[in-house]
């Protein structure tokens, strides 16, 4: 083995010191290579040309299998590269015509290769128009991974400004926001983070005025608030619209999310939870207490099912309740169902 490799390096660095090539030492490694796995299947064990260069035909195998691999790889990424050059480099041209940029791709290469993913599954991420209600606790990881994740066009609904209280928590959100509107705080971190995405930001209450014609404008909602009356307005306007709908939950060391989706067969959030349950059952997080990170998991895991409903990728968590202890380090899924008595989904036709 050992006198391989100083052939091996006499060939590259002794070829660099006499302006040798590089695509000719290349092919010289390569012979080198035939040369040494030739002697390793012709060549008994015990031969001393096959004891000197490595005794085992598998382990250069697996060295040219690695080597192909990356070559292959190095390959994939060149032209990955090319195809981009070919294209404006301009983000502003890109957001209107739908074409990535040599940056973008780069951005997105750990996505693209995912085969589950792909150039599809990104181009339906920019492409995407995905509604967050609230910006504070659950929102603040959702809204800045869909923005890292790319995708195109992100609305965020809120009408609370930022508060001390907020950043053991709320990591959207720097000291200096203090006192800003929770959107504009977001929006100006999302476009820090990812220029290629477009933020809408709605400084306001949702009201049930404007709940209807504000999710009719998007692919899908998803619900990180704080208050039942929320959740409940939300759900009926996504029902109504046929809109997936995400919704998660935080108290103390525990969250739950699921996705509410009446018109492809899973049930709504009312399915679920008939009645809002008594004020002292359900305190707030002011009241109750949040440890720090929980909404960072649930959020992170909220943004995991919005973009597999983007990209088609894996299972999506419909007709199940998903519920993460923090405390005990314990994951719980619930199967739960439709209820054909539910008031705001039960007349909703299954597709």
């Amino acid at each position: 083995m050992l006198l391989v490799a100083v052939m091996a390096a006499a060939i590259w660095f002794g070829g660099g010191v006499i302006g040798a090539p590089r695509k000719l030492r290349l092919i010289l490694l390569g012979v080198l290579y035939l040369a040494v796995l030739g002697i390793q299947v012709t060549f008994p064990a015990a031969h001393p040309l096959a004891v000197n260069t490595g005794g085992s035909a598998a382990l250069w195998l697996l060295l040219g299998g690695a080597v192909v691999i990356f070559l292959a790889y190095r390959a994939l990424i060149r032209m990955l590269r090319q195809r981009a050059e070919r294209r404006t480099a301009m983000p502003d041209s890109a957001k209107s015509t739908g074409t990535f940029t040599d940056t973008e791709l780069n951005r997105y290469a750990r996505h693209i290769v995912l085969r589950e993913v792909g150039g599809a599954g990104q181009k339906a991420l920019k492409h995407a128009q995905v509604l967050v209600i609230g910006a504070g606790g659950l929102g603040a990881p959702v809204l800045q991974y869909l923005a890292a994740a790319g995708v195109g066009t992100i609305g965020v609904i809120d009408d609370d400004r930022v508060e001390n209280a907020n950043l053991q928590r709320q990591v959207i959100h720097p000291d200096s926001a203090i006192g800003m509107p929770k959107v504009f705080s977001a929006q100006k971190a999302m476009q820090a983070q990812n220029p290629f995405v477009t933020v809408r930001p709605y400084h306001r209450r949702l009201t049930a005025e404007i709940a209807d014609e504000l999710v009719a404008e998007y692919d899908l909602v998803i619900d990180g608030c704080d208050n039942f009356e929320t959740r409940y307005l939300v759900n009926a306007a996504c029902v109504r619209a046929g809109v997936p709908l995400i919704s998660g939950a935080l108290s103390q060391w525990e969250g739950q999310l699921s996705v509410f989706d009446p018109a492809r067969g899973a049930p709504c959030y009312q399915c679920i939870f008939d009645k809002a349950p008594a004020p002292h059952l359900a305190p707030s997080c002011a009241e109750a207490g949040v440890i720090g990170p929980l909404p960072g998991v649930v959020g992170a895991m909220m943004a995991v099912e919005a973009i597999k409903l983007i990209t088609g990728a894996g299972t999506a968590a419909r007709g199940q309740m998903v519920i993460y202890d923090a405390l005990f380090g314990e994951n719980r899924s619930i199967a739960v169902q439709r209820r054909a008595e539910c008031p705001t989904c039960g007349r909703v036709a299954e597709s």
